[in-house]
């Protein structure tokens, strides 16, 4: 009976871990294109923008640049880490942003998240979702926590068409 209890102990235990993916260098080929993105601006208008994903360092890094009809501008650069197996991203726009991510694959979402930054009691942490993912499009979310990521708030989804 003991021994019973202690397996269904481990089985539920494991029942609440969330599968991760093995990555790879592949993992965001994916986004590499030129995409039309539109998202809902909250107020009844749609925000437009575009993104270019270009493959570049004898086609190591992936570099991306974004901007929308308002003026906002922004870059990355992902890289995979062979020896680490996991992906990293710095982020810089325009007004100022900064973000330093890391890449995760948990089920069919693929993730570049920041890491948890202590203040006043919360933990924040930032994170972007790539899911729903077809040849011609995907959608991404940002999303934020306080908690640590326990729980987590929309901030903005746009959503993706290939235009090349």
């Amino acid at each position: 009976m003991k021994w019973l209890l202690i397996a269904l102990s481990i089985l539920v235990s494991n029942l609440n871990l969330k599968a991760q993916t093995v990555m790879d260098s592949s993992t965001f080929d994916f986004w590499v294109g030129e995409w039309s993105a539109t998202w809902d601006n909250g107020n009844g208008t749609v925000g437009k923008g575009a993104n270019k994903i270009v493959k570049i360092l004898d086609e190591k890094v992936i570099q991306e640049n974004f901007a929308d009809e308002a003026g906002f501008k922004g870059t990355s650069i992902s890289v995979f880490n062979p020896t680490q197996k996991k992906w990293h991203q710095a982020w810089a726009d325009n007004q100022g942003g900064y973000f330093d991510l890391e890449g995760e694959v948990i089920g069919d979402k693929k993730i570049f998240k920041t890491k948890v930054k202590e203040v006043n009691d919360k933990k924040y942490i930032q994170r972007m979702l790539f899911y729903d993912i077809k040849p011609q499009s995907f959608t991404w979310d940002w999303e934020k926590s306080e908690d640590g990521g326990n729980t987590w708030t929309l901030q903005w989804r746009i959503g993706y068409t290939k235009m090349k």
